[in-house]
């Protein structure tokens, strides 16, 4: 088995710097590449940085670039590292690509945070890339779903389903 890891920045990639008594962020490098090290997984992978964006940064030039490097990947096992606040808007800029397994994943906070879900949110998605159907989905607070089926819930900052709402 071989995934292909594309990057794109949001939270999970965030690095914290204070600065006058405020925060601010930068995007640091690929927080999966740090995640796949500690595990020492048994499959072969790619990591492709595409972006380094907040996602509510991105733009439709954005989005197009995920897409042309989602459609120039070999093979057909894709788990996207995003920003959760607008992963839907990639997955519906995604969703037409045939023939490819692809899962949008992130974090609520910083892989760098010793509290963070981003280890757990990669490694929910490395599981199920192989039982899920072709097709575009959102792996995130311990749950896979259909990028069509979810949204994100402001008051939580959870993703649910949408027969849930």
């Amino acid at each position: 088995m071989k995934i292909t890891f594309l990057t794109t920045g949001g939270t999970i990639d965030k690095d914290y710097a204070p600065s006058a008594g405020t925060y601010n962020f930068t995007i640091a490098g690929p927080a999966v590449r740090k995640i796949l090290k500690q595990v020492n997984p048994n499959f072969e992978f790619d990591i492709i940085p595409i972006l380094k964006k907040d996602s509510l940064d991105m733009n439709n030039s954005d989005r197009q670039l995920i897409y042309d490097a989602c459609t120039k990947v070999k093979g057909s096992k894709i788990i996207i590292t995003h920003g959760s606040d607008t992963m839907s808007q990639t997955a519906q800029k995604i969703k037409d690509i045939k023939n490819k397994t692809i899962i949008l994943v992130g974090s609520s906070r910083p892989e760098k945070f010793i509290n963070s879900d981003a280890s757990f949110n990669v490694g929910a998605a490395v599981g199920a890339i192989n039982c899920l159907n072709k097709g575009v989905h959102i792996a995130m607070n311990g749950r896979i779903y259909k990028w069509s089926e979810c949204y994100k819930q402001k008051d939580t900052g959870r993703f649910v389903c949408r027969s849930n709402s």
